[in-house]
């Protein structure tokens, strides 16, 4: 029995989250566009807050903003960052809705895992923020969140309804959970892997990307978001993916098939792999890396889209 009250309730909250996300992300916008590179002191005490080498300081141009200035873009920042705060908290609520409203976790079909992933991104980066400098990034951040929050809430969208008959198991608490936060959390490295290459690109040839290049963090901040991140959402995945072969064994009677969906898995598994055996033993850092990690996000995205939409599997009834 679906409480259509709760469910519309659920989908309002919903909505308003899409919303404070795009604030937040304007406000971002204008720490990140108007905010100047900080000095190398400054820049020195963040990178040992982090754990960061001081001698690689020598990386960011010393441009000393005006005060006026660096206040008002710090206060556009804080402000978008309480907003991703308030929004986290909607987000939560629409799930705990949605939940509440069918009587079941809240990620049983496309719309709703869509918006779990999110809210596990989105809180994951609220995190980072508190330990790495790197609020005025968040812009870069809220974008694929609110993109994937807008397909979700349009093209992806169900009614609140009951679970279908396969995936009425305890695996789907097991399984499906641990898929939401490795996939939510691979969506951070994603984009810090990508803004370490423009930065790095910048710091060996300043005649390009010099806008944007020189109000990012230094790439051994970035490097270490992207590494610190994936390195706990790598462990949460691989649960994920036993799990979802105990269930399959249950449900199918095997427990690897060569389905799509467990194909595309397995090779984001193997590329993430790549990259942090490549980190502990070949020591390979900077863009190789980045590289590498760019690859396993865009193996996630792929599968969260394309194998669930697109292609004919037994995961087929992911988007109903």
């Amino acid at each position: 029995m679906v409480n259509e009250t709760l469910a519309r309730f659920g989908d309002w909250t919903y909505g308003a989250t899409v919303v404070v996300y795009v604030f937040a992300m304007a406000f971002a916008l204008i720490e990140q566009a108007f905010g100047k590179a900080k000095p190398r002191r400054a820049v020195a005490r963040q990178l040992a807050t982090v754990g960061g080498p001081s001698t690689s300081v020598e990386e960011v141009p010393a441009v000393e903003a005006r005060p006026a200035e660096r206040t008002r873009s710090e206060r556009f920042g804080r402000m978008g960052a309480a907003l991703m705060v308030l929004g986290a908290l909607l987000h939560f609520t629409s799930l705990v809705l949605r939940g509440l409203a069918v009587g079941r976790v809240p990620w049983g079909n496309m719309y709703e895992y869509m918006s779990a992933v999110s809210l596990v991104a989105v809180v994951t980066w609220i995190v980072l923020m508190k330990k790495f400098p790197v609020r005025r990034l968040s812009a870069f951040v809220l974008l694929p969140i609110v993109i994937l929050m807008f397909l979700g809430g349009t093209v992806l969208y169900s009614e609140a309804a009951p679970l279908q008959p396969a995936l009425r198991s305890y695996w789907l608490i097991v399984h499906v959970a641990a898929a939401i936060i490795a996939s939510g959390l691979f969506l951070v490295p994603g984009v810090a892997s990508v803004l370490y290459l423009i930065r790095n690109r910048y710091d060996h040839d300043q005649a390009k990307f010099v806008r944007l290049g020189e109000r990012l963090p230094g790439a051994d901040v970035l490097d270490r978001v992207a590494y610190r991140t994936t390195i706990i959402a790598f462990p949460i995945f691989t649960f994920g993916v036993i799990c979802g072969g105990i269930w399959a064994e249950a449900a199918w009677g095997r427990f690897w098939g060569w389905d799509p969906k467990e194909t595309v898995a397995f090779v984001a598994w193997v590329i993430y792999a790549a990259y942090l055996h490549s980190r502990a033993t070949a020591g390979w850092r900077g863009g190789k890396a980045a590289w590498i990690n760019i690859l396993g996000f865009a193996a996630t995205v792929f599968n969260l889209f394309f194998v669930n939409l697109v292609t004919v599997g037994l995961h087929s009834y992911a988007n109903g």
